[in-house]
């Protein structure tokens, strides 16, 4: 059935609720999930007063990645990227479906929402490809979400993108230093300013220091990812193998400030920069489509 709005701040806001968890979308803003709350407790951190003018400074909910997540640069000049041909183009960090409209549709039980970008005269001065775009949502359960980014390749040439998360995880800032982060074994990375990767750093769970570090997943990891947070008496796992779903390159660990109420955990299928380094980059060949899941698990407490 097509979705209709229950609110409007700036943009329709549409809300998905079972078994006492429940989720809000603005399918017109970016494709945005706002927020995940499960019994009536934010999960997915949104701010009190979201500045809708200026989408890319809204720290909370989850801004969809696409076609390209991250900064990505050209003779060290950000936001520009080169095509095979040698061709520069410019597309701003993390790409631009937060920017843009998705239209929407609901599961015919009312327990999940998918939405879809596809090209316009707005995607292809910066991106020129035939694409379309998806991302649902689906509440599984009281506990669980399960969360599927889509790519379709309409057109007749191969489509160069890798896409991601960028979940905004509610953690008072107060509660941080008793917070932890479960990884699987990962190599550790970092983006240097001219935009090059950085070569594998030693990993440790013991380093606190894993702000804007990308830990790339080995093709042996199994076991989840788990957000430790005890002073809100809760851990939300995030379940990145899935069946039939591409694989996940890398999983980045963000936060703005010493003060913020949020700590982002961000699945990625590619890294920074991969246009040109090749790290996570896709080509998806005309007709085809794949698929990147995860699930979203918070037990009980």
């Amino acid at each position: 059935m097509e979705c209709t709005a229950i609110m409007s701040p700036k943009t329709d806001v549409i809300e998905i609720a079972r078994d006492g968890a429940a989720i809000l979308l603005a399918p017109r803003a970016g494709g945005r999930l706002m927020t995940w709350r499960v019994g009536g407790e934010p999960v997915v951190h949104w701010p009190d007063a979201p500045d809708w003018s200026n989408p890319a400074k809204i720290r909370g909910g989850n801004p969809l990645l696409f076609p390209f997540l991250g900064r990505h640069f050209v003779d060290g000049q950000i936001g520009k990227w080169r095509d095979p041909e040698g061709v520069v183009h410019d597309l701003p960090t993390h790409g631009f479906p937060r920017n843009l409209p998705f239209s929407c549709t609901r599961d015919a039980d009312g327990h999940g929402l998918r939405m879809t970008l596809v090209d316009s005269n707005a995607t292809r001065k910066g991106y020129p490809f035939v694409f379309r775009f998806e991302a649902a949502y689906r509440i599984v359960d009281a506990r669980t979400l399960e969360i599927e980014l889509t790519t379709s390749n309409p057109g007749e040439v191969a489509l160069p993108y890798y896409a991601g998360h960028h979940f905004y995880f509610h953690l008072p800032h107060g509660q941080r230093s008793e917070s932890s982060v479960e990884l699987p074994r990962t190599e550790r990375r970092r983006q240097l300013p001219d935009g090059s990767i950085s070569e594998a750093e030693p990993y440790s769970l013991a380093d606190p220091d894993i702000i804007d570090t990308f830990h790339c997943l080995t093709r042996q990891f199994g076991e989840p990812i788990r957000l430790n947070l005890p002073g809100l008496k809760r851990t939300v796992s995030l379940e990145l193998r899935q069946p039939d779903s591409i694989p996940w390159y890398a999983v980045t660990t963000w936060t703005e400030s010493d003060t913020a109420d949020f700590y982002c955990v961000e699945p990625w299928i590619g890294l920074p920069d991969a246009i040109h380094n090749g790290r996570g980059l896709r080509w998806l060949a005309p007709g085809k489509t794949e698929t990147a899941s995860l699930r979203l698990f918070t037990p009980t407490k």
